[in-house]
């Protein structure tokens, strides 16, 4: 792996730790504002509880993509980030909300596609 792969993985890894753990944490105390806070999830049509499961499973996918070895935990962590962005970007769309509301998860999005794309031969199932 070149120096420049690990700079790119690290910094997307580290922005995409960052933006989870912190949105995840805003779910799990039911803030009301904040991204994916209580207002958010109630205005996108989802029930108030379901914030909670969202900020379990951010933080537990965070420990696993940043722990070593794990290499399935660590796609399924992936994979559940993408859902996740993806859902919440198309919920955005499909109640009308501009971009002010879709840029966070779309940065989220990118930064776990980044992450994944660039993520070390040791911390791959098929090196």
């Amino acid at each position: 792996m070149t120096k420049t792969r690990k700079i790119v993985y690290w910094v997307a890894t580290i922005w995409l730790a960052l933006g989870m753990v912190s949105t995840g944490m805003v779910q799990l105390l039911k803030q009301k504002t904040g991204v994916g806070g209580v207002n958010s999830i109630t205005h996108l049509g989802y029930p108030v509880y379901f914030i909670t499961i969202l900020g379990i499973w951010k933080i537990l996918g965070v420990i696993a993509v940043l722990i070593p070895k794990f290499t399935l935990l660590k796609e399924w962590a992936y994979a559940g980030f993408f859902f996740t962005m993806t859902g919440a970007i198309i919920s955005h769309i499909a109640l009308g909300d501009g971009i002010g509301e879709i840029a966070p998860s779309l940065l989220l999005l990118t930064l776990t596609m980044v992450s994944w794309y660039f993520r070390p031969a040791n911390r791959r199932i098929i090196n």
